[in-house]
């Protein structure tokens, strides 16, 4: 009997052995590849091992083929190059993800004519629905060099009502749909808009004027069900795992209310988030910003949520009198800094949306004042834009702990940049290699959708030749970062704005396994190539979120979901 039991007793021990072999193992390796790590020794490996949505193993292939097991899936990268998910560190993505399911999207075309073309194909698949093109193009990446006339757009429209913004300056819609919205005139457009018109006095169709006018033109369009912005969500995310992209820091922003976040919290709660979105609120009524701040985030704490799904602080306009404004007056200063030391009370992040060095001091000096009572430092709050930073302002910001969310924006209003503050300007604009030596934190990101393309590939050339989507040179190579450096900004960097940057942002061990195989080798191509790179296997936490070519087959009707 005691023989018996003893041979049992071992039998479990070897199975109790096996079966935690077998937990070890990893879910999935990646070998045969070149693995970017983006660690702080700038370190390449070859492969990879996964397991439970975390990495817990780089090395060569032969040393990360050794950890498979027979459950572990094994993927051949054929020499293609990984590197950690790209985090956009300021992107209205939740207000871009709800429109994407109808939308126009302008993003990318190099011609009026190829632009044109895709309104006159949503025309002929959505006849008699609204055609809105809300942003993200610019007359300047078009080969033609301007924006479309009204007549173009009726063509292409074909009948359709349609609507075209460019920036928050301008916006020109058909006749269709100048009637439905019942404007016949200027006194009929929101204040401070105004018809362009011809030589002759007669109308174009166009209409331009301040921010303000065209976000209430904008409002007064039609908008989507709340099907077609659940639609629009996992589309967009999905367009944005296309391009690598693991994770967005959202500043909020105009034309979105607290309904509109309905969307996104529809899509975290069916687990189909493929993006790890960390959002901020922005207050939105002129006068009484505090009072709603302190009635959107009562319920909210600093960093509510979960990995896919959280709550990152308040921005990226706090009050309307302090939202870039060049000459604020000291009451216009106080009540700012009454709402900025209650969130550092509260422990929340702040950013907040400043454009001219020349002005930032009124910022600063409210953040000091803040500082002088509570630590901001931990709270990692930061200023939005500010291409034109000076040493004096970077040095302020290390000093206080604020970090700097950096965009593109010279790709797209370079040429303009450059004929109102010169070449010399232009030259430092903006200070990257400044603000890294004096060790401000960088996070690289587009501003999109509105104002400029979401497309972060884009955003990684123009870091790196600093060109206009003109192709005019602009920012000199004392202020151009590497490409490893480049790449940290788009990564480690921009995932401290979320506070994870100690759990994902670069692949080590125990960090995320957020990834994107690259169509080819960013850290080779040539640079003027780096803009038509796409990824060909996205993860997210180890899942598959978007896989083409060669890796189709590991996509699963799962496989987006957390």
């Amino acid at each position: 009997m005691n023989s018996i039991r003893s041979t049992l007793a071992l039998l479990l021990a070897v199975f109790a052995l096996a079966a935690s072999a077998l937990a070890q193992q990893p879910d999935t390796v990646l070998v045969n590849g070149k693995i970017v790590t983006v660690d702080r020794a700038g370190s390449m490996r070859e492969a990879l091992a996964i397991r439970d949505g975390r990495i817990v193993a780089l090395g060569t292939t032969a040393e990360i083929r050794r950890l498979a097991g027979n459950a572990t899936r094994v993927v051949d990268l054929q020499g293609r190059t990984v590197i950690p998910g790209l985090i956009d560190s300021h992107m209205h993505a939740i207000r871009a993800a709800q429109f994407f399911a109808t939308e126009v999207n302008w993003t990318g075309a190099a011609s009026l004519q190829e632009a044109l073309a895709r309104m006159n194909e949503a025309a002929r698949a959505r006849p008699g629905a609204w055609l809105i093109v809300a942003g993200g193009w610019t007359e300047r990446q078009f080969k033609e060099g301007r924006r479309p006339t009204q007549a173009e757009l009726q063509a292409a429209a074909s009948g359709n009502p349609a609507y075209v913004q460019l920036g928050y300056q301008w916006a020109v819609m058909t006749d269709a749909g100048w009637k439905a919205l019942k404007i016949a005139g200027d006194t009929d457009l929101p204040p401070g808009g105004k018809f362009e018109r011809d030589a002759s006095g007669a109308s174009t169709g166009a209409v331009s004027g301040p921010q303000t006018a065209i976000v209430a033109l904008f409002d007064r369009l039609p908008k989507p069900t709340d099907e077609q912005k659940v639609e629009g969500t996992i589309k967009f995310f999905r367009e944005l795992n296309r391009l690598g992209m693991t994770g967005v820091v959202d500043p909020g922003g105009n034309n979105i209310a607290a309904p509109d976040y309905e969307a996104v919290l529809d899509v975290w709660r069916r687990k189909q988030m493929t993006v790890r979105v960390a959002y901020a609120l922005f207050s939105q009524t002129t006068g009484s910003e505090f009072d709603e701040l302190k009635q959107l985030t009562q319920l909210l704490p600093m960093h509510f949520g979960d990995d896919m799904l959280r709550f990152n602080g308040i921005g990226e306009r706090i009050t309307t009198a302090m939202y870039n404004n060049e000459r604020p007056t000291d009451a216009d200063k106080e009540r700012f800094y009454e709402i900025a030391l209650w969130a550092a009370q509260r422990g929340m992040a702040l950013t907040i949306h400043w454009s001219r060095d020349s002005s930032v001091e009124h910022l600063l000096s409210a953040f000091e004042r803040v500082n002088a009572r509570v630590p901001i430092a931990p709270l990692r709050w930061s200023i939005a834009h500010l291409d034109d930073a000076s040493e004096a302002t970077l040095k302020r910001m290390k000093a206080l702990g604020v970090g700097w969310t950096m965009q593109d924006a010279m790709y797209f209003g370079g040429d303009n940049f450059l004929q109102q503050r010169g070449r010399d300007v232009g030259l430092r604009t903006p200070p990257l290699e400044t603000a890294r030596r004096i060790g401000v934190v960088v996070g690289a990101g587009t501003d999109a959708h509105r104002v400029a393309s979401y497309n972060p590939f884009t955003a990684l050339q123009w870091l790196l030749d600093g060109k206009s989507v003109a192709g005019t040179p602009l920012r000199g190579p004392a202020e151009t970062p590497n490409r490893l450096d480049a790449l940290r900004m788009y990564t480690i960097g921009s995932a401290w704005f979320s506070f994870d940057d100690d759990v994902r942002g670069s692949l080590e061990v125990g960090k995320l396994a957020d990834l994107a195989v690259l169509s080819k080798d960013y850290m080779t191509v040539p640079v003027e190539q780096i803009g038509s790179l796409e990824s060909v296997l996205t993860m997210v936490g180890g899942r598959v979120v978007y896989a083409s070519g060669p890796f189709s087959s590991l996509v699963t009707p799962n496989s987006a979901t957390h």
